[in-house]
């Protein structure tokens, strides 16, 4: 069963504006290596006129009426107009309003939703959309570079066929908005390796688990700058096994945001390419249907070169280290022009005893309070009529994070 390929050649065209650390032109580099090695005939390779998703009914599983209706009005010769809208749904300097804004949310969100539709008809155990993974958008408002969260969504779709749902983010940046829409419940656990502490979005410390029903189905790993492979690895496999193993999910959702690859313009970790597909290839063994989303990622030649390297290894498929002599955007990977490229001698600052402590402490936590759960403790109704699942993420679950969060930051419990 061939894995399944999302790519639209339009979505690398959009441009988010001058200086904008977000480029999506990375998506035709990291195509253009797939496909330089040989990769795609390996691929069942879907674009957007396959998807079949138009309605914005699509959208409004998760997001409000009325911020999706925002999203699709918006252009940049209107948005004076709509000020008052703009700044409420958190649009600006991060999320700027730029042509083509709600083509280009539907263009990526649309190979994730796919992805999962395909993963709950049997048709692919694997599917792969390297243009979505955008998890920090929100309910109502738009957050990090991120206006629909394609993460939620495809988890809403794999959840109208599934009773349980692994999500886990190896973006350097905190997986906030998807922990934020499943923060009380049980169908779905999210789990988070990230960067924390004076660093965006400032959200995913150790404390925070859940709530409600959901107590205990939200592990985050906070880190520090200078993460490598081998400490990755030490932390993430532990973890990550006791999670298959307690939890027990029918799919996963897994985010490979390549901003925690070393030398990312926005990123502070020291992963190299092999290090980072090492966590796919880890959640490979476990031989769940999994969908594979991309991210963050700001340097552009290692978005693609990891990416083209993890498209290897969902085929299981060895390729060469030098980059192909035919892939139109070689120059980009000069002067080495190698797949696997040196990493930094970045000082890594998180401790042995810190990690080792910490990893001891969520393991326990999540032999304790994880267990496999069906669909009668979800903290959400199916809409019968429709025959989808809406979720409305709850004020109470709001409320606990927020106090949550106000408890470990005096600045804000002064505000």
């Amino acid at each position: 069963m061939k894995t399944l390929y999302y790519y639209d050649p339009e979505i690398g065209n959009f441009y988010f504006g001058q200086g904008h650390p977000m480029k999506p032109h990375r998506m035709r580099m990291a195509h253009s290596l797939i496909e330089s090695y040989g990769l795609l005939p390996k691929l069942d390779v879907l674009s957007y006129a396959d998807a079949g998703i138009e309605s914005d009914e699509y959208f409004t599983k998760f997001h409000s009426d009325d911020y999706i209706d925002f999203l699709s009005r918006v252009t940049p010769g209107n948005q004076a107009e709509l000020a008052d809208l703009t700044v409420g749904f958190n649009m600006g300097e991060d999320c700027p309003i730029f042509e083509g804004l709600w083509d280009f949310c539907k263009l990526y969100t649309a190979g994730s939703i796919m992805g999962a539709t395909a993963l709950n008809e049997g048709k692919h155990t694997r599917a792969i959309n390297w243009s979505g993974g955008l998890h920090h958008a929100k309910e109502t408002e738009a957050s990090g570079f991120c206006y629909v969260n394609d993460c939620v969504l495809s988890i809403i779709e794999l959840l109208r066929c599934r009773t349980r749902v692994l999500y886990l983010d190896i973006d350097i940046h905190h997986g906030d908005g998807v922990e934020e829409a499943f923060y009380n419940t049980d169908r779905v656990l999210t789990c988070s390796f990230h960067k924390f502490g004076n660093y965006f979005p400032d959200t995913g410390n150790f404390n925070d688990s859940g709530y409600g029903a959901g107590d205990g189905y939200c592990v985050d790993f906070p880190l520090l700058e200078g993460m490598d492979d081998e400490h990755y690895a030490n932390v993430f496999v532990p973890v990550v096994d006791t999670i298959m193993n307690c939890y027990r999910p029918e799919a996963i959702v897994m985010q490979c945001g390549a901003d925690s690859i070393s030398g990312d313009r926005l990123g502070c970790f020291n992963l190299s390419v092999k290090g980072h597909g090492t966590c796919v290839e880890f959640m490979k063994k476990f031989d769940v249907p999994m969908l594979v989303l991309g991210g963050g990622g700001y340097t552009l030649r290692n978005v693609a070169r990891c990416w083209a390297y993890e498209t290897s290894v969902l085929v299981d498929t060895e390729v060469p280290n030098e980059i192909p002599i035919d892939d139109e955007f070689r120059g980009y990977y000069g002067p080495e022009f190698k797949l696997h490229s040196t990493i930094s001698n970045m000082e890594n600052m998180n401790t042995k005893e810190y990690l080792r402590r910490n990893t001891e402490s969520l393991i326990t936590r999540i032999k304790e309070k994880v267990q496999p759960v069906s669909p009668q403790l979800s903290a959400y109704t199916s809409d019968t009529v429709s025959g989808t699942v809406n979720w409305r993420y709850s004020s109470e679950a709001r409320k606990a994070r927020r106090d949550r969060e106000m408890d470990l930051d005096p600045e804000r419990r002064e505000e």
